[in-house]
């Protein structure tokens, strides 16, 4: 199999390991977030798992293999986490929230302590800013980036996010795999 091929289907299967760790909490009835009655609770609860998944994972690598390629071409396993903050940072600002945007995220960390920091900080933004937007403004069209169209809801806008993250946490999935360790949402030991 070409390695272009085995790194495509790699990226597959770990983006299915993640929605079906993100979705087995609440199946098994344990360890989920308390039963929500509104729509912006269940976004604010698959925001958090979302964070856990990818900062659980972040936090799994060797603080030495934050510089890791897989390939020349490719990204470092830094980079490509900080690139998670990048995006949340930028889709979030769109929402008309009116939650102040942390200061500048350090997107040329290096070290694990500094990608961490990046990550939970636009994590700890995306939590703060979720929590002003009722159901009904969720649902309200804006303008966002360009990519989504000429407006999106905010809902749309949120959960592309999460759709993004998570497509980088399968990516994230193979760095750690070719250095030797289980992601925590693999390991069931």
């Amino acid at each position: 199999m070409k390695p272009s091929r085995l790194l495509a289907l790699t990226i597959i299967v770990g983006g299915a390991f993640a929605s079906r760790a993100l979705a087995e909490p609440a199946q098994r009835g344990r360890g989920g977030p308390p039963a929500c009655t509104t729509l912006a609770c269940d976004l604010q609860g698959d925001w958090e798992r979302t964070r856990g998944l990818l900062i659980g994972l972040v936090n799994a690598m060797p603080d030495d293999k934050f510089g890791f390629k897989p390939t020349p071409a490719q990204q470092t396993f830094a980079e490509r986490a900080l690139h998670v903050a990048d995006i949340d940072m930028k889709l979030l600002a769109t929402l008309g929230a009116k939650t102040p945007a942390p200061p500048a995220i350090n997107l040329k960390a290096t070290s694990k302590a500094d990608v961490v920091a990046a990550l939970t900080a636009s994590f700890d933004y995306g939590s703060a800013l979720l929590k002003e937007f009722s159901d009904q403004q969720l649902t309200e069209r804006i303008a966002s980036m360009p990519f989504l169209g000429p407006s999106a809801s905010r809902l749309k806008v949120i959960y592309f996010s999460m759709q993004h993250t998570n497509d980088i946490y399968g990516q994230l999935v193979v760095y750690l795999r070719l250095n030797g360790v289980t992601p925590p949402a693999s390991n069931r030991a």
